[in-house]
């Protein structure tokens, strides 16, 4: 058992229980942004603040964990939660900037699962980061999220199959390629959030 010499700086689980709360932000601002008949120029603009706003709670941890003495976990733990839970909202702001800047007006219809996953996700982790303070429940946690993976990859193959059936111009295919590997890219980062918090309850229990 670790003996606490001073009290633990609790505003850590606030700050991760904020991050993830971005992310709910970022995966229902990059549903909008896949769905017809919106204004993509101003779902952009919107994720640009949420991501501005996600940096400034990433930051806040870490100026946290180095002005204090006694951090919860270890910091290594808590630097690789914190710039783990960043990349998630990086890689969505991607897609929705890709979709954006390629003027794409429609994606291959399985892309709406790729979101559903991501949203699913985000919800999960903004339910899960108030649980690192007990440790309690978290295997649901991680166990579900690395399901949604599977899922994530399975739909994320279908995609790219679809791609190059020959159904769409070469360059099309490039564009929206690129899209489908940021959302991609976003489900893999929230199993790496899962695998970081699995680790941290693995050292704590």
């Amino acid at each position: 058992m670790r003996l606490k010499f001073r009290p633990v700086d609790s505003s850590f689980y606030d700050l991760f229980s904020e991050a993830a709360n971005h992310l709910v932000v970022g995966s229902q601002l990059l549903s909008e942004m896949l769905s017809d008949g919106n204004s993509k120029a101003e779902i952009a603009q919107r994720m640009r603040e949420a991501e501005h706003a996600a940096d400034e709670t990433t930051h806040s941890i870490i100026r946290r964990v180095n002005s204090t003495f006694v951090t919860p976990f270890d910091r290594e733990d808590i630097y690789h939660l914190a710039s783990a839970l960043d990349d998630v909202m990086d890689m969505m702001d991607e897609a929705v900037d890709l979709v954006l800047l390629y003027e794409v007006t429609s994606l291959p219809a399985e892309t709406t699962q790729q979101v559903e996953v991501l949203q699913r996700c985000a919800e999960l982790t903004a339910e899960a980061m108030p649980s690192l303070e007990s440790m309690g429940k978290l295997d649901e946690y991680w166990i579900e999220i690395n399901r949604l993976e599977n899922t994530g990859d399975k739909s994320y193959r279908r995609i790219l199959a679809n791609l190059f059936s020959g159904e769409y111009e070469a360059l099309e295919v490039l564009k929206l390629k690129d899209i489908v590997e940021s959302l991609e890219g976003a489900i893999d980062a929230f199993e790496k959030v899962a695998n970081i918090v699995e680790q941290i309850a693995v050292k704590e229990s």
